[in-house]
């Protein structure tokens, strides 16, 4: 009996560590990809202001990476169809992605689209990234990790929740 009783609380671990697995392998694969971008980005003459630069970086990335991987967790685990997950994540990351200030400078924009743009957490993480590693910054550092460490926070706290709650 107590060998049953300790396979049925192993496999229940082994299903949650699964779990947890899975969405820290999400973080793991956006980190890489952001790496390779990086490296990529440096052939073609991209250059930083010092090699020292890159662990800020690198915490920045991380910090950007938790974020919309919690982001796409929560969604995710509310999501019946991977096919409306899909969909849904394209009309909320393309919206967050250009209007951060990545493809062009926010100092251009018309007053409204600057006021929401300040509201994207994606702005402060490529302002951060940008003053960090070539010394341009539109905020100051400080306000750019606050922000996004509270985003970060804020999309663990409610992916974890969901998805505990959600049937697999």
């Amino acid at each position: 009996m107590r060998l049953i009783s300790l396979n049925v609380i192993y496999t229940l671990w082994l299903r949650e560590m699964k779990r947890f697995l899975r969405a820290k392998s999400r973080i793991v694969g956006s980190i890489i990809q952001a790496l390779l971008i990086f490296f990529i980005s440096l052939f073609f003459g991209f250059r930083i202001l010092h090699l020292l630069n890159l662990l800020p970086a690198f915490f920045i990335m991380l910090l950007i990476a938790v974020s919309f991987v919690g982001l796409g967790v929560a969604l995710a685990s509310r999501m019946e169809d991977i096919h409306g997950f899909q969909l849904v994540m394209n009309f909320i990351i393309m919206p967050i992605f250009f209007l951060s200030g990545a493809l062009f400078p926010l100092e251009g924009l018309p007053g409204w689209l600057a006021k929401i743009s300040y509201i994207d957490p994606l702005t402060y993480g490529v302002d951060a990234l940008r003053g960090v590693l070539v010394g341009s910054f539109s905020f100051s550092l400080a306000l750019d990790l606050t922000i996004l460490l509270v985003f970060s926070l804020l999309m663990v706290a409610i992916a974890t929740y969901l998805f505990n709650r959600c049937e697999v």
